[in-house]
Order: C-alpha cells, then structure tokens, then sequence
C-alpha cells in the first residue's frame, strides 16, 4: 500500500477529453490518458483492502492493487509486467471496458471507486511508448498446430498463448482485416486500429500466422473437415454475430438497417476503404432503436457525420442516476449512464416501443410510429393514448446479438449447442471449453453469447490452457 491515507487525501479524477466541437470534425480517440504525476496520485487513493473486491469484479482478475502500488512508486516497468500477466491487450480493456473493476472498488461503497481503468490505459500507453512491448517467442517448438477460426479479442488472445507455449498456430479470418468486432464493430474515436495492428505484428514475430479473407464453411468457404485433418485442434471463437431483429410493419422500408450495417463501413471508409454505397447519416433524422454501447456507437458516427436530429429509444424505463450502493455494493449496478456520444448530441427516449416504420410513398422510410409502455410484474404495457411518430430518414437497429451465426461452420460441423444457441462448452473441470466434438473448443462469444471484450480475452486464454492440456497432457499457461 503506497500511502494509507492516500484515499482520504485524493480525489478521483478522471481522464481528460477533448471539447466536442473538435473531436466531432474526425475519428481520432479524443480521450487523453493520465499524465504519469496524476496516474500516481490515483493509484495512491487504492486502499489496498484486505479483500481485494476489484479483482473479484474484473473477469481476467488484474491484480490491480499491485499495479494501483507501482504506479504510486513510479515502478512503470514491474506495474507494466503485472498488467500483462492477467491481460494480453490492456490497450483494448483501458479503452472500451465498461471497469466493472470499479463498481467493485471498496472506496466506492461511501465514495469515488480509484479509477483502475484510467489508470490500466496509462500503464500499457508507458509500455508502448517506452519501448518496453516486445515479442515472446517460445523457447521450444511442440510440433502441434492449431487453427482458430475468428480473430476478435477472444481468438487474438487464444492464438498468443498458444503461440507462447510453442504450438504452431494458424488463425483464420472472414474479413479483410483482423479485429473481428475490434475492428469493424467499435468506432475508431473509442479505440484507433492501430493499437491493433501493432499486437497483430507482435505475434507474428511470436509464430502466429493470419490469414484474412478466409471464410470457413459455407458454399465458398474451406470445408471444417478439412481444418480437423490439417491440425491437431480447432477452436472455434467467431462471435456472436446474429442480430437481433425488430419484425414489425415497414421493416422491409430503404433506410432501416441493423446496426452492425453501418457501423464497419465507416471504420473500413477510415481506413482508407473506397465505398460505393456507404449508409450516412448526414442531413438526415437519425433514429437508433437499443440503449446499450452498439447504440451509443451509432449516436457518435451519426454526429460525426452531420445529422440533423440523432434520437435513441430503448424499451426500459431510465434506471435512477445513483445506484442503492448498500444494496448492489460490489456488484454491477443499474443505473444511469450517459456515454461521450450521448454528451456530443441525443435525445434519449426510455420506455418506447416501435409499432412501424413509416413509407414515404417511395419505399423509404419518413417516419416512426411508437408508443410508450410501463412494465408491472416484470410485464410490458402500452399506455393508452400515448402513441406518437417522429421524422426518421434512418432507423438503426442496435438491439443487441442473439447469438452465434449457425449457418455454414456449425451446421456443418455438426456441434451441439446450448439453450440460447451458443455453442456448447464447460468452462469448469476436465475438458473445459471442450466442444462435442474431439479435438474441437469453443471460446469467447461464441459460447457465452454477447459480451465484453474483457470477458473474450478471458475465455480465449483459459481455452489456451485447455487446449495446451489436450495436446501436451499438461499446461504451464495461467487459467
């Protein structure tokens, strides 16, 4: 504990950002990590509580009272190698993770939580721009391969462990890039692909070979089978992909498109990418239907773009601006979150439901019909009279993911699934994130269903050390 009364002396300040007016002319990440002075003075407000809850809140489990301690100590280097020994991608998690490290943070029972998050970026930013990120490579080779399927955070960080502990590893990608949701789901004023790109070309120094525009299974894609000939193991991390739609009256209409639509044309057009038919939102009433961070994303492209209104609906009533603390303490709270895309321009209506897209006359739609509801006993209901209809030349769908896509790879390799449609892996005692297939494991998204990205660096490295397991018969990789 750098100094006991460090929390009683500080006040939690958070990172500063730039004013809307100039972040809103480009799609550069416009939040400044912490100088190092204000990083320590932060780390000094950790308390160092006998029960570390945030460690138990955090889902890779970032021993982040250790790293709160060698921030305050100026110790940049050992607060760096104790980040990475939880975390592949700090620069992800420091950048896009909601912290429910924070919530859980005892200060926070009758004060600010220590911002773990603000200070997680600050520490791998030092790394990087310190020079001290380097590759790994393995000391020894075991002659094992493997293939993963989907290069998002969960196979990213699944491929490096496994690289790390000598495996020849081959990950195979859809898309032109790798990223998988990294790349062409989050904005690029949340987090730039650079940050990316500079992990992808560390862990080919590491031995992870990528191939990109290399869909599997469906009519043009590699056969699964010929994946389970070619390698010793196959794990399977691509997502949860199908979005959930919204089937009412005037769905069919030009101008209502799934979130996930319009939100990778514009990293691709960032990129560099010519689009002949980009989705824009400028000059137009932009509607986005879901309240959650795909939505948000939504509400921050639309401005950048120069819509003329930016409206968000969401089907719950507007959670309470402070949570009961001694109720929900250290658990994830319901509450009141306003994000920097709301702050740049929204008008948020809560407790809405859509009844019908509105046609001009010329199969677009002009207008959306809604209603309010009240919830009694868990139950929706519209209230009487309460109906009304707002200009919308663009609907966005952001109503969330209902599961991994099932058409192509698991229809033909023929997996058993859970419930909801998630491909079904333990993730408890031998065998975990083992499939029903031999040789075949799950990860990610893909088994949990729609998550953090936190959560997918997590199972992609426990699936590294189930995989390691079944190929060697034992694992020095961290669970």
């Amino acid at each position: 504990m750098g100094k006991p009364t460090g929390f009683m002396e500080f006040r939690r300040v958070n990172e500063a950002a730039l004013p809307v007016a100039e972040r809103l002319k480009n799609y550069r990440e416009f939040v400044l990590h912490l100088p190092d002075q204000d990083a320590g003075t932060q780390g000094a407000r950790c308390m160092d509580c006998g029960i570390p809850f945030c460690q138990s809140g955090c889902p890779i489990h970032n021993i982040i009272p250790d790293w709160n301690d060698l921030v305050y100590r100026g110790r940049w280097k050992e607060a760096l190698d104790t980040l990475h020994s939880t975390n592949n991608f700090p620069e992800f998690t420091g950048r896009v993770c909601p912290a429910p490290c924070e919530p859980a943070c005892t200060l926070n029972i009758n004060n600010d939580p220590v911002t773990i998050k603000a200070i997680e970026r600050a520490i791998i930013d030092k790394g990087w721009e310190s020079g001290w990120i380097a590759p790994q490579p393995p000391r020894h080779k075991t002659g094992k391969r493997v293939a993963i399927v989907g290069s998002g955070p969960s196979g990213l960080a699944c491929a490096q462990q496994l690289a790390r502990a000598g495996h020849d590893v081959v990950l195979f990608e859809k898309n032109d890039r790798v990223g998988g949701l990294l790349r062409y789901g989050i904005p690029d004023f949340k987090m730039e692909k650079s940050h990316i790109d500079r992990r992808v070309e560390q862990m080919r120094a590491e031995g992870v070979e990528f191939r990109t525009c290399q869909r599997v299974g469906g009519n043009e894609g590699i056969p699964p089978a010929r994946l389970l000939e070619q390698f010793d193991a196959l794990a399977l991390t691509g997502g949860a992909e199908q979005p959930r739609d919204l089937p009412v009256p005037g769905r069919e209409l030009a101008g209502v498109h799934f979130a996930m639509e319009f939100l990778p044309q514009q990293n691709k057009a960032v990129a560099g990418d010519r689009l002949d038919h980009q989705i824009t939102a400028a000059g137009k009433h932009v509607v986005i239907i879901g309240g959650g961070d795909t939505g948000s994303d939504c509400v921050g492209t639309s401005n950048r773009h120069g819509a003329l209104t930016v409206t968000q609906f969401e089907l719950l009533p507007q959670p309470p601006e402070q949570e009961n603390k001694p109720l929900v303490w250290p658990y994830w709270p319901m509450k009141l979150r306003t994000s920097s895309s709301h702050e740049e321009g929204c008008r948020r209506y809560w407790a809405v439901a859509t009844r019908a897209f509105l046609s001009d006359g010329n199969g677009r739609v002009r207008a959306i019909q809604a209603v309010r509801v009240e919830w009694q006993n868990g139950k929706m209901q519209e209230i009487p009279g309460s109906e009304f209809e707002l200009p919308a030349d663009l609907v966005l769908l952001a109503m969330g993911f209902v599961g991994p896509v099932h058409r192509g790879l698991l229809e033909e390799l023929g997996v058993a699934k859970d419930p909801r449609g998630n491909v079904q892996a333990s993730t408890d005692g031998p065998g975990c994130y083992a499939t029903s297939l031999p040789k075949v494991f799950a990860a990610g998204d893909m088994r949990r269903g729609q998550s953090l990205v936190v959560w997918a660096i997590r199972e992609g490295r426990q699936c590294a050390r189930a995989v390691d397991e079944f190929l060697t018969g034992s694992s020095t990789l961290p669970r």
